[in-house]
């Protein structure tokens, strides 16, 4: 019996050892990194590819890159980051060639955009969206708007401070979340005469409504997004500028806990301006998209339409 429990306390030891020891590695190691890799691509530059870019770039870029205090988009501290995942600040974006991307290639750029990886091969964590559903079109455009003479990203030698990332964020970089593999064919927009498949599209690549619109960050299904855990149904756990918790909305057209009793009309003008058809405001990190369209709208509310309605309460809705 003594030697059964000598036997059991070296097991125990030595599987505290190897936790102790792999814990310590993910802590000193740090977020991953790669091999650098990049495509060789140089966008042609147009006044529409500009506009669409800074359209595009309004709706996904700002929120996190824009400082108050430059009023450009070098970076900022983000509040609104889950606590868990460390002290998160934004990168400088502006052209500054030290600072920011000035020295990058459109290559580079489109890359990271897709992959997460930097040109060095620094693994950019889950916090920072990876858009690979997004078209070539709209991510060039991007690059397009970010090449362009706009205030918010002339050069800024404004320099944020370094992420802090968890011990969470560092481990699940270790274990989960990779690098994603870069598109091997064009990725070409549906027709946006095609209302669904068009409204499908702004829903799953290009604005990722149902990143914040589903149950959670860490069961989003990136690369097939409507396989998400209780996709468009809300719930996901996001905050405030307070640090206050906001359950996300169910927007699926479910009667009675879902959006189902919203004319298009209605949720045309919640997207627009951000009230409900009760006059009640929208909640934050939920934000006005005054760039889109009308008809873009419609089109994800004829989208959100096929869906199948989930039943799903969400506090304070």
């Amino acid at each position: 019996m003594k030697k059964l429990l000598k036997i059991l306390l070296y097991l125990v030891g030595a599987i505290l050892l190897l936790i102790i020891g792999f814990a310590s590695f993910v802590h000193f190691r740090g977020i991953p990194t790669y091999e650098a890799a990049t495509i060789d691509k140089k966008v042609e530059i147009t006044p529409e590819r500009i506009e669409k870019g800074r359209k595009i770039a309004a709706m996904q870029c700002v929120m996190c890159h824009r400082d108050p205090t430059t009023k450009k988009l070098t970076g900022r501290l983000l509040q609104d980051a889950p606590e868990e995942f460390g002290e998160i600040w934004s990168a400088n974006i502006t052209q500054h060639k030290t600072a920011g991307i000035g020295n990058w290639t459109d290559g580079e750029l489109i890359y990271l955009l897709r992959t997460g990886l930097k040109p060095d091969g620094t693994y950019l964590p889950p916090w920072m969206p990876k858009f690979v559903h997004m078209s070539d079109e709209d991510m060039e455009s991007i690059i397009a708007f970010l090449r362009s003479d706009n205030f918010i990203v002339q050069p800024s030698s404004a320099k944020p401070p370094a992420t802090k990332p968890s011990f969470l964020s560092k481990f699940l970089c270790v274990v989960a979340f990779k690098p994603f593999e870069y598109p091997k064919e064009p990725i070409i927009a549906p027709d946006s005469a095609n209302t669904i498949e068009y409204g499908k599209y702004l829903v799953n690549g290009q604005l990722e409504c149902y990143g914040c619109h589903s149950a959670d960050f860490k069961t989003n299904n990136i690369l097939e997004p409507e396989l998400s855990v209780d996709y468009m149904a809300g719930g996901n756990p996001m905050l405030n500028m307070e640090r206050e918790v906001v359950p996300t909305a169910n927007i699926t057209m479910d009667k009675e806990t879902g959006i189902g009793n919203w004319t298009r009309e209605e949720f045309v003008k919640a997207v627009k301006t951000g009230t409900r058809p009760n006059g009640e405001p929208m909640r934050y990190p939920m934000v006005p998209y005054v760039q889109l369209e009308e008809w873009e709208i419609e089109a994800i509310y004829a989208y959100i339409q096929t869906i199948p309605p989930v039943k799903k309460k969400i506090a304070s809705n």
